[in-house]
């Protein structure tokens, strides 16, 4: 999907015709295919120049190299161990592409697809997010070796804000193809999905293949509503960076975890998630305890805020009398009014609705079990 977003956007910047460079809703419904065995790698290497960056294995190990995420066992484990930025022994280990060039021209990149969005949002399919593939790294975790895509998550707003990421391999997509065909036959039949290859799973070309095969599969899941709204969908994208940070945030590492928490944030916003509050709200109470335990009062509070919005005059919630006690605290040390929150708490409390005092928003989101 990137590569015809790019190739619109080299016309209308070369200064073709508007019909050209302003495709109709029509044009766009689904992206091209995504099984690229039979593309010419040479020229989709060119496509890609400037957008994606990678280091591969050496020659020996790409030619007989078997791709370990074929036989990845743990569903979960993989999300986890590359979601956050410490990452243990298998970032330790991996063989990172140089940052300066790549860096910059990816950074260049997402600024004009940015504002090709803008421009065209209107002829794009509603909802329509753009997947970006910046970076990708072979991670040697021996005895495990496999590649790391790290995604760029573009969608509607300023054109200066930083795109949400999200870094994931092969057998997490894999995993999402295979639950979404079980449950979603029918809207699954065109959605094309890279095969796996048992030999050169780490040369530049098979790299590139994927990388332009992932950011149309993404693309393609995100253009039918019935995929959009996918449970299996929501958790591929949010559930490892909320397992995460919440493992750094109860580990005491809150600068870290916080970057991931925003993170989070920033992406179940530009998914539109149809879930519920639940992760919005414990996504708010990890932003809110960083912080605060960072010093920020001030940030902390407007987390209390936001989630006390979205809890509204509902009924009672797990998280509602710990974000009241949070913003009574935060309030009083900022000096600013605690009024409202303190009669609520009140409330809840005298009808036996929370205990005195209420649990933490730390205690709690330590306690909490993400599935």
């Amino acid at each position: 999907m990137a590569s015809r977003l790019l190739h619109r956007l080299r016309h209308a910047l070369a200064g073709d015709g508007p019909g050209e460079a302003a495709a109709g809703p029509e044009a766009e419904q689904f992206p091209e295919s995504s099984e690229l065995e039979d593309d010419d790698a040479e020229g989709l290497s060119s496509r890609l120049s400037g957008t994606l960056s990678f280091t591969s294995a050496e020659d020996d190990d790409e030619e007989d190299g078997e791709d370990d995420d074929d036989a990845d066992p743990d569903p979960l484990s993989a999300g986890d161990r590359v979601a956050g930025e410490d990452a243990g022994p298998s970032c330790a280990q991996a063989e990172r592409s140089p940052p300066p060039d790549g860096q910059r021209g990816s950074q260049l990149l997402t600024r004009q697809l940015q504002d090709f969005w803008k421009k065209s949002r209107n002829t794009l399919v509603p909802q329509r997010l753009l997947f970006e593939v910046t970076n990708a790294t072979v991670v040697k975790d021996p005895p495990s070796k496999y590649v790391l895509y790290t995604l760029a998550v573009m969608g509607p707003g300023p054109p200066d804000s930083q795109p949400a990421q999200i870094s994931r391999r092969y057998s997490d997509f894999e995993r999402l193809h295979r639950n979404l065909q079980r449950q979603f036959r029918g809207p699954m039949t065109g959605v094309s999905f890279p095969r796996k290859r048992l030999r050169r799973n780490f040369t530049a070309e098979t790299i590139a293949r994927r990388s332009r095969a992932f950011e149309q599969f993404l693309g393609h899941l995100q253009a039918v509503p019935e995929l959009r709204q996918a449970a299996d969908l929501q958790d591929f994208f949010v559930l490892p960076e909320l397992r995460r940070a919440q493992s750094l945030t109860c580990t005491g590492l809150y600068r870290e975890a916080l970057v991931l928490w925003a993170n989070a944030w920033q992406l179940q916003a530009q998914l539109g998630m149809p879930c519920g509050p639940d992760r919005r709200l414990l996504t708010l109470a990890g932003l809110a305890v960083c912080h605060q335990e960072l010093e920020d009062a001030g940030e902390a509070r407007a987390c209390c805020e936001r989630a006390l919005q979205l809890l509204g005059a509902k009924s009672p919630h797990p998280l509602l009398a710990p974000f009241l006690e949070a913003h009574v605290r935060l309030s009083w040390r900022l000096g600013l009014d605690k009024r409202q929150s303190e009669a609520r708490l009140q409330a809840l409390q005298e009808a036996g609705l929370t205990p005195t005092p209420p649990p933490s928003l730390k205690e709690l989101l330590i306690k909490e079990v993400l599935d």
